[in-house]
């Protein structure tokens, strides 16, 4: 699309992070997980005290899509201590792409990850790695598509619901 246009998130931008967050994560997830289980994530993962930690962190960058004034999804990157596995200094991790149901399909996430991809190689990483939810065939589709493969697996906990990630990680070609 050609009016969306990603702009680095700060500080400020916390409000925005939390409502596309908590909005996008509900549009995907509520309908295979219980109430309880959704309500005790978000409210831990996007509150305002989180969010503000995770833009702060040094090692942390986020990205928000904006189609015009309107912000329709998000991309959050680690390196070094703030990726949530691996921790690897040669890799970088993609935590979050998030985007409103109503821009599927419209090229968003693929804007997203392209920031994602482009941050690494300026960053001379050799590799991205990210986990994605097992039952979660949408978001593998589109990994695979860009040439990530399943590594590993992990446990996700959902509230009080454990659920599986499968791990999946692209090596980028990267001359020195």
């Amino acid at each position: 699309m050609e009016n969306i246009k990603l702009i680095k998130a700060s500080i400020k931008d916390i409000d925005t992070l939390q409502q596309i967050g908590r909005k996008t994560f509900f549009e995907t997830f509520a309908s295979s997980n219980t109430e309880a289980d959704m309500k005790k994530y978000l409210d831990d993962h996007f509150n305002q005290e989180k969010l503000s930690l995770e833009v702060n962190h040094p090692e942390s960058l986020f990205y928000i899509a904006w189609d015009e004034q309107n912000p329709v999804g998000y991309l959050k990157v680690n390196t070094g201590r703030a990726q949530t596995e691996l921790q690897d200094d040669s890799s970088l991790e993609i935590e979050r792409i998030y985007v409103l149901s109503s821009y599927h399909g419209k090229k968003v996430g693929q804007l997203l990850y392209e920031k994602a991809l482009e941050t690494a190689l300026l960053l001379k990483k050799s590799a991205i790695w990210l986990g994605v939810w097992e039952e979660n065939p949408r978001a593998i589709k589109f990994y695979t598509k860009n040439g990530f493969v399943a590594f590993d697996q992990h446990i996700f906990k959902m509230g009080d619901d454990e659920q599986i990630d499968i791990m999946m990680r692209k090596n980028l070609n990267i001359t020195a």
